[in-house]
């Protein structure tokens, strides 16, 4: 009687040690992949934010400019690029004086969905 509540006892502290062990593995796991989850959202946010004026590829279009070789993007600090994509460049403040329209202030993208699309952006300012 004694072996068998002595076995129960052991099951049950097994159990909870496994559990905890699975918990943490499963955070170390959420740890490890969240920076490359940061650097696809970039290009998701970058795509569907971005790329209607940009271009598919950072390539520029009629209506702004390429992001690839761009000396702005490569040659600027990320604050600097977070305040043109929040503050947005309108009248005087407008950068490139040949397209049509300024950048439109971007006030709906949160702080962190704005870094990933400059760490994306820089990325494509180094592909030429």
């Amino acid at each position: 009687m004694i072996v068998i509540l002595e076995f129960k006892f052991f099951l049950k502290r097994r159990i909870v040690y496994m559990k905890k062990l699975l918990g943490i593995g499963v955070l170390a796991l959420g740890v490890a992949f969240s920076g490359s989850a940061l650097a696809a959202d970039g290009a998701a946010i970058f795509k569907a934010k971005c790329s209607p004026c940009h271009g598919a590829e950072g390539q520029g279009t009629a209506m702004a400019p390429a992001f690839k070789g761009n000396a702005f993007i490569m040659d600027s600090k990320v604050e600097d690029i977070t305040a043109v994509i929040k503050s947005g460049r309108e009248g005087a403040a407008k950068k490139y004086k040949q397209f049509a329209i300024g950048m439109p202030a971007q006030k709906t993208m949160t702080d962190e969905e704005i870094k990933a699309v400059v760490e994306f952006q820089k990325t494509l300012a180094a592909a030429k």
